[in-house]
Formats: structure tokens, C-alpha cells, sequence
């Protein structure tokens, strides 16, 4: 996936977690949770539904790398 193509991704998941949340004005190394006011729940399952629609399974262990944006491209890029 581009770069852009996980941005995109993550805009249309985060719309269903959190419809009220801006993810282009989150910088890339910015912490989503504290950028997006994302409670545990809300990023768990943001999390969950990019497993769901990138068909990977993202251990609960890596769930960390996926904090900023850079991390989320980074992590489903490669």
C-alpha cells in the first residue's frame, strides 16, 4: 500500500470510530489518541477494523507501533 492509500484508509476507518475525529490535521508523528481525544476503546478498535479491511492480523503487541500516523504507514507499508 502507497502512503496515501493508508492515509485514505485510516480517514474512512477513524470516521467510523469516531466521526467528530480530523485525522488530516494530526501531523505524522504525532500521537493519534492524544491528537484525536481517542480513548482505549476507540483505538482498539480502530485498530481491529484496520486488520479487518487490510486482511492482516495486527497482534496486540504491535498495537504501539500504530500510535502516530508515520508508525501506521510504516507498519502496513512494509
Amino acid at each position: 500500500m502507497t502512503d496515501h492509500e493508508i492515509r485514505t484508509l485510516a480517514a474512512e476507518v477513524m470516521a467510523g470510530i469516531a466521526p467528530e475525529a480530523d485525522l488530516a490535521s494530526v501531523g505524522n508523528e504525532e500521537d493519534l489518541r492524544e491528537a484525536l481525544d481517542l480513548d482505549s476503546m476507540d483505538f482498539l478498535n480502530f485498530v481491529i477494523a484496520l486488520g479487518e479491511r487490510t486482511g492482516r492480523k495486527i497482534p496486540e503487541a504491535d498495537t504501539r507501533r500504530l500510535f502516530t500516523l508515520r508508525g501506521l504507514i510504516d507498519y502496513l507499508g512494509g
